[in-house]
């Protein structure tokens, strides 16, 4: 019984393609088609209650579902009406009532009427929603990119984990594949509702030709009782057809909504009273002028006037309390203004040797900025660093050191400056008052805005105003509040100079948690194999690559095994990154699947030649043909990576990795050199290109140097 249950749907679906066939009692007939228009109603309160699509994701499937029902239905009371005789009551009980309603003894009258009917349906209701949904289909897959790179940027920010971050990536697939079968799904209703007009014609037609020559009557009996059962026919067909047609525009614009349509449609009347109340008034007005319906247009127009009023005072009061609290807000800002001033304060001597202590990280920005970092502003800036400094501590095994924060008189309102240790890496612009709207690789309309460069990425945007948000996002702009755009872009230069902020003390402190839980392990290996100088220089070339260090234990125990067969740091870092290989391939693979750029067998050779050695150590030598040859090469598969919104990836030898990486990291900063021996074995290698050798290549962007 479980089995059959779990089955029922199938199951449905094969007796709903028997009704095409089997001939059903005109009782039954009546019970299904009130099932249909019940159905129908469900499925359009459903997709009203939704805030989103996905809610009902089963909808393409289910209005296939539906329409096939509901032609079957068409066929077996198409069979029930023209096998009338006269001896019975033509067609189902329901069919006829329908037929008796719309027609009320007015043949003529019923026909038009269902024709309208028909009409509408057909092209207002089915043609808009099969236009809506083929637009949002097309703007939610151009939207695909813009949205994987937001996605990206909040979890290179810390505000989601890499948990969080598949999910948004599966829900933006589902997103695009939804929007897709209901590009496809709406053909199907259209090709209902042209179904239903053949159906009625051959009806009407076939059933006055078949009772004329079954002797039912004479022609204006036959006419007048085929035409009956005809229009409540098509009647029961059109109105759960018509709610199908409503449903899925419904649905396909639940993406432009934040909660139900009731609840849209509540909140964003009430945010506009003075319309309502105008609207009333105007009523009112015509209400008064001789010869028009005084009664109702009074009614009415009291009615929105006395709405608006009511709206208007609720109005007035959110407001007011809007406006305190802003005031709030402006006084607990002027009280931090309040400070002792500059030449007062470093009149002590003590205070200028504050001075000359340099911070790891700090963060200058423009009194414009200063309402997104104060907290008692409302500003949530630090907690979103904190944030961040937790989630790279969990990926990356080290703790970010303090940022500290402070407004400079010396950068212009909306400006922002990025220091380490003392020393401009990285500046901003941001406009409070404005999102950020990202543009996407082809959109489908021009939003007006400030042109910029998105500061982390280096993304062609606009500087957009608030009200032209959400049509942004309906061309496929991903939209990102300012905070957010200076936040990723703090989180983007840490995660590049991680390695600068990693000194002896971190070290130390890294290597006394470690003996919490592997005591033996440290006191054999430091201070006796290896100097916390040497695991300084390992851990920071690690973290300059990417690779996170949180297996402390593990990098150890291969430090000390491999510095039993050499001395060469670069060795014994590419020995670690081998034994990190399941931490690698999980820090650069997504759904086991890697997307690399490979050499070619005779340019790795080429590149092992010119490996060169002094008493310094090995370092690489390359011509610069070799050279241009393979940056330029690279910049042209750079663009696939950019395409799929991928970590651009080189897959090289062991034997050359790190003198590779080390030169193609004057040119492309962002690309990542892996070696095939730090890949697991279970994960599908996908080659994007072939750096192979060719012909001279054109001049690059930066001198050739030996690396």
């Amino acid at each position: 019984m479980r089995r059959l249950f779990q089955n029922s749907i199938a199951l449905l679906v094969v007796v709903i393609v028997l009704f095409l066939i089997v001939p059903l009692h005109p009782a039954l007939l009546d019970i299904l088609i009130i099932a249909n228009i019940s159905i129908s109603i469900v499925i359009l309160m459903i997709t009203m209650t939704i805030s989103e699509a996905l809610e009902f994701s089963i909808f393409p499937s289910l209005l296939l579902i539906t329409t096939l029902f509901r032609l079957g239905l068409n066929v077996s009371t198409t069979r029930s009406i023209l096998s009338y005789d006269g001896s019975t009551e033509i067609g189902t009980a329901v069919i006829r009532t329908f037929g008796q309603m719309i027609t009320q003894g007015n043949i003529v009258l019923g026909v038009i009427i269902f024709l309208i009917i028909v009409l509408v349906q057909f092209i207002v209701i089915t043609k808009g929603a099969e236009r809506v949904a083929e637009v949002a289909a097309r703007f939610t897959l151009d939207a695909m990119p813009g949205k994987q790179m937001a996605i990206d940027a909040d979890l290179s920010s810390g505000l989601i984990n890499e948990q969080q971050a598949r999910e948004r990536r599966y829900k933006i697939q589902k997103e695009a594949d939804f929007y897709g079968a209901m590009d496809g799904a709406t053909k199907i209703v259209k090709g209902d509702a042209i179904m239903s007009l053949i159906i009625t014609a051959v009806n009407l037609i076939g059933g006055i030709i078949l009772g004329s020559i079954n002797g039912v009557g004479d022609l204006g009996t036959v006419a007048q009782t085929y035409s009956i059962a005809t229009i409540g026919d098509g009647l029961v067909s059109q109105l759960p057809a018509l709610m199908i047609s409503t449903a899925t525009g419904m649905i396909v614009t639940r993406s432009v909504s934040d909660g139900s349509l009731n609840t849209d449609v509540v909140k964003q009347f009430a945010r506009q009273p003075r319309a309502i109340l105008t609207a009333g008034l105007v009523l009112v007005l015509l209400g008064a002028i001789p010869g028009t319906p005084t009664l109702p247009l009074m009614l009415v127009g009291v009615a929105l006037t006395a709405l608006g009023w009511l709206m208007s005072g609720r109005l007035e009061r959110q407001e007011a309390v809007e406006q305190i609290q802003s005031q709030e807000t402006a006084e607990a800002a002027a009280a931090m203004a309040e400070a002792p001033s500059e030449t007062d304060y470093y009149k002590d001597i003590n205070n200028v040797y504050g001075l000359l202590s340099v911070d790891p990280i700090e963060m200058e920005f423009g009194y414009s900025l200063i309402p997104l970092v104060d907290e008692s502003s409302g500003g949530k800036l630090i907690s979103r660093i904190v944030i961040f400094r937790r989630q790279y501590a969990q990926d990356m095994g080290f703790v970010i050191p303090s940022i500290r924060l402070h407004d400079s008189s010396a950068l212009g309102a909306n400006q922002y400056v990025v220091k380490i240790k003392g020393e401009e890496v990285a500046r901003g612009e941001i406009l409070v008052d404005y999102y950020l709207a990202l543009e996407p690789s082809n959109p489908a309309g021009e939003i007006d805005g400030i042109e910029t460069i998105e500061p982390a990425y280096g993304i062609p945007s606009r500087w957009i105003l608030p009200e032209n948000k959400e049509m942004a996002e309906i061309y496929g702009y991903t939209v990102i509040d300012p905070l957010s755009v200076m936040q990723t872009h703090l989180s983007e230069v840490v995660r590049r100079h991680a390695y600068e902020l990693l000194g002896r003390a971190e070290v130390i402190q890294l290597v006394e948690n470690l003996k919490k839980s592997a005591p033996e392990l440290v006191e054999e290996a430091i201070p006796a194999v290896l100097s916390y100088a040497n695991l300084e220089r390992i851990l920071k070339n690690l973290l300059k690559e990417g690779v996170p260090i949180r297996d402390l234990g593990t990098i150890l125990e291969t430090a000390v095994d491999a510095l039993m067969t050499t001395k060469d740091l670069d060795m014994v870092c590419e020995n670690i990154r081998v034994a990190l290989s399941r931490t690698i391939t999980r820090r650069f693979c997504e759904h086991g699947q890697l997307r690399v750029v490979t050499l070619d067998a005779e340019v790795e050779k080429r590149v092992i030649s010119s490996l060169s050695k002094n008493e310094q150590g090995i370092y690489l030598a390359m011509g610069p043909e070799l050279m241009q040859n393979i940056v330029n090469q690279l910049a042209e598969y750079l663009k696939k990576f950019n395409d799929l919104s991928q970590t651009p990836i080189v897959l090289t030898s062991q034997v050359i990795r790190v003198y590779l990486s080390r030169m193609l990291a004057q040119f492309y900063p962002s690309v990542y050199v892996l070696s095939f021996n730090e890949i697991t074995s279970d994960v599908q290698i996908q080659s994007l290109g072939n750096i192979a050798l060719n012909a001279a290549p054109a001049r690059p962007e930066r001198r050739a140097a030996a690396v």
